[in-house]
């Protein structure tokens, strides 16, 4: 009973704690930490601080009890991650949750100060790794990084298929892009009654690209002679949407239904609507021209 009152220990302690490399570095605290909380301690062996700073991090992590892991790289061995981190002076600790780095300090630190590091991170749930990747496609779709935003949808696509988020999204990245064909082969392999607001403002914007005339050369015509020819207003509104030229096809509208709100069954009023779910409901399209229509209906 002895004998294994003593390996048990030593078992923990290697599933726990290992000694990393840049080779394994990916595996063992990027892709680990998607799974439990992993803690990189960059040391050396020359560095005395390490050697005070590493048994205080080893017991803490032990009495976490699985609910965080340590990787000891040796930065002499090991220096690219070290390098990539901006590890100026060691010791120097990362604590890494969801693939990321989230935490660290450098530094020997008192005992009492490694127990709440080590707690903190331990109390951390790893970030849920779709979650992360189609915030992350947002933003870069948000600031114009199109590539980005579409391969980290595609990444999602890949493990979830069925994806609706990351559909509508990988939809958008070719809509913006200027293929309007692969967006509507992106956007049908969600179900036809798949609600997301991403889906559906591109499936508004596809609508429209289809309705508008190629031709408006007839329709400006007869609106420079008549500013109240609401359906040749209304035609050249709809080819201005087919271009994604929303402000302006918006202010053609608009000023149909400032004049006669109930023209045509309301088409213009219609028209508009799907104009502001394909600009999505936070643009400023759609604010500036929400306000114009309340004040218009509300005068």
């Amino acid at each position: 009973m002895s004998l294994i009152g003593e390996t048990q220990p030593q078992a923990a302690a290697g599933d726990l704690i290992k000694d990393g490399t840049d080779a394994s570095f990916v595996a063992d605290v990027i892709e680990a930490s998607k799974e439990t909380p992993v803690i990189v301690d960059f040391w050396a062996t020359w560095c005395g601080p390490c050697r005070q700073l590493g048994p205080s991090i080893e017991k803490n992590v032990l009495a976490a009890k699985g609910k965080v892991k340590l990787v000891k790289i040796d930065i002499d061995s090991n220096p690219q991650f070290a390098g990539q981190l901006r590890v100026q002076s060691i010791p120097a600790v990362f604590a890494f949750v969801g693939g990321r780095p989230v935490d660290g300090f450098m530094g020997a630190l008192p005992d009492s100060q490694v127990k709440q590091f080590v707690d903190r991170i331990a109390g951390q749930a790893p970030a849920n790794a779709t979650d992360e990747l189609l915030a992350m496609a947002k933003e870069s779709l948000e600031v114009g990084d199109i590539g980005g935003a579409a391969q980290a949808y595609a990444q999602v696509l890949q493990a979830e298929p069925d994806n609706v988020k990351a559909i509508g999204g990988l939809a958008r990245c070719y809509l913006t892009g200027g293929d309007p064909e692969r967006a509507a082969e992106i956007a049908a392999m969600a179900p036809a009654d798949a609600k997301d607001a991403d889906l559906d403002s591109v499936r508004a914007a596809l609508a429209l690209a289809e309705e508008g005339p190629s031709e408006t050369g007839a329709f400006e015509q007869r609106l420079a002679k008549d500013p109240n020819d609401h359906e040749a207003r209304y035609e050249i509104a709809k080819a201005l949407a087919a271009r994604g030229a929303w402000a302006e096809a918006s202010d053609h509208l608009l000023t149909i239904i400032a004049a006669d709100r109930e023209w045509n069954d309301e088409a213009a009023r219609k028209q508009l609507l799907t104009i502001f779910e394909a600009a999505g409901s936070g643009s400023d399209i759609t604010r500036a021209g929400r306000r114009r229509l309340s004040s218009i209906l509300f005068s």
